[in-house]
């Protein structure tokens, strides 16, 4: 299964009673699992988690530290790139030229990578000294 098939899948099981905007999220480790996420509302509209939220801490919880790739999957006309504290979060477990994959449950697809969706991303070296 590829891991768009995998975000698609797990999107599905989104909770988003509030926005009905399923998102799914899939990732592979550098050591080769895959790990799953969907966005989850919550009544205090915006708190909740979004799908690649999700997916990382699957991936951190199940033991695995850094992600070889990243699918994310929604219904709507055009991809949908992942929200700002989504890109730093991607930043912070995968190096900037891992591969993302965009697509729609309407068959369009974008690819780009950690770094392209997050330049100049914030990360330990800004801390050094401090």
């Amino acid at each position: 299964m590829s891991l768009i098939d995998a975000a698609a899948k797990v999107r599905e099981n989104a909770h988003a009673p509030y926005s009905n905007f399923k998102v799914g999220a899939a990732l592979t480790s550098v050591e080769g699992h895959v790990h799953l996420g969907c966005n989850v509302e919550n009544v205090a509209y915006p708190e909740g988690t979004c799908a690649e939220a999700g997916a990382i801490a699957s991936m951190i919880a199940s033991g695995d530290k850094r992600i070889a790739e990243v699918a994310v999957i929604a219904d709507s006309p055009l991809p949908v790139p992942p929200c700002g504290g989504c890109r730093q979060k991607l930043a912070e477990f995968a190096n900037g030229d891992v591969k993302v994959t965009l697509a729609t449950t309407r068959g369009a697809i974008f690819e780009t990578t950690v770094a392209e969706l997050l330049p100049g991303a914030f990360d330990a070296g800004h801390m050094e000294g401090a």
